[in-house]
């Protein structure tokens, strides 16, 4: 597998040493792939209680020149701890709540020694505003949880364990998930989806957003029918270049789910190996889109997952 040259230091990954994304962001993943990301200033705002096993905290953080907000699950004692980024799937960001997703996986992490940091992208909760994002076929979630990973790379908090950061993305988070791994190899030391997205752009168009005006006629405004101009949408589609990962993946999905077809993590899943990405997928017969049944059996995995990529 080919590993890209990059540099994580100080809360900044260099890959060809252009500008930072600014306010206006790269439209393209080859784009996208000639900027500077940065992550800085992770900080706890404010004390939101917990149970005998985790505090839990309002948090926020510097990605690029937003500051983004989210929820932190501390386990009790000092640490040391392991982080796991978490990108959650699609809410509407109208009545999206801080830290809102992932309610077992915050819950489970940090009662097993994980720190568990729940990203709001930005337009949702405190996070700042940025309304180019769904045009940009939300690249900026993508920088939103990079630099999470960065803040928490130069992060002073003496529970923080900064060499040990994982990934766990769901639905549409999984699909910024996949992004932010071709965007910025290594920042990451494992990654987790459930019920991705697909990781081919013009699938998730055709099934979400070709229907949503006035998105859908300015995305196509931007780029095309998929059909009439394959090379763009080619470039919106993060499979397409999973070579440049190279980091493990786990990803579990149902057969049965009905919002993200598993046709969609089966082609992912050929799309990792084709480019020699470690990686897993775990189907569960007959289960659907939230995982009601199979949660329990998947969690054992990711624990183990974990202990085998993470040094804690």
């Amino acid at each position: 597998m080919r590993i890209l040259a990059s540099l994580v230091l100080a809360g900044t990954v260099l890959l060809t040493g252009s500008p930072a994304w600014g306010s206006a962001l790269p439209d393209t993943i080859p784009k996208a792939m000639n900027h500077e990301f940065t992550g800085s200033d992770l900080r706890i705002v404010k004390d939101l209680g917990g149970t005998s096993k985790y505090t839990r905290h309002a948090i926020t953080y510097k990605a690029g020149d937003l500051t983004i907000s989210g929820i932190m699950n501390k386990p009790r004692g000092k640490g040391p701890f392991p982080v796991v980024v978490l990108a959650h799937g699609y809410i509407d960001p109208k009545v999206y709540v801080s830290g809102q997703g992932f309610r077992r996986e915050q819950d489970w992490l940090a009662r097993n020694g994980y720190v568990a940091l729940h990203v709001d992208y930005r337009n949702h909760a405190s996070s700042d505003k940025d309304p180019a994002n769904d045009r940009s076929m939300r690249l900026g979630y993508a920088e939103d949880v990079i630099g999470a990973a960065l803040a928490v790379r130069s992060s002073t908090l003496p529970f923080i364990d900064t060499k040990n950061v994982a990934l766990l993305g769901r639905s549409m988070g999984g699909g910024v998930a996949y992004q932010a791994l071709v965007l910025a190899p290594g920042v990451f030391d494992a990654a987790i989806t459930y019920a991705s997205t697909s990781t081919n752009a013009a699938d998730n168009f055709n099934k979400w957003q070709r229907n949503n005006y006035p998105i859908s006629k300015e995305i196509l405004k931007r780029y095309g029918e998929p059909r009439d101009n394959p090379a763009a949408w080619r470039e919106l589609s993060s499979r397409n270049y999973f070579s440049r990962m190279t980091k493990p993946v786990l990803a579990f999905h149902g057969t049965k789910d009905d919002s993200c077809d598993i046709e969609w993590a089966r082609a992912t899943k050929r799309a990792l190996d084709s480019a020699g990405v470690e990686n897993r997928l775990v189907e569960y017969k007959g289960a659907g889109h939230y995982f009601y049944g199979p949660w329990t059996d998947s969690i054992r995995k990711v624990d183990a997952f974990l202990a085998q990529h993470l040094n804690n």
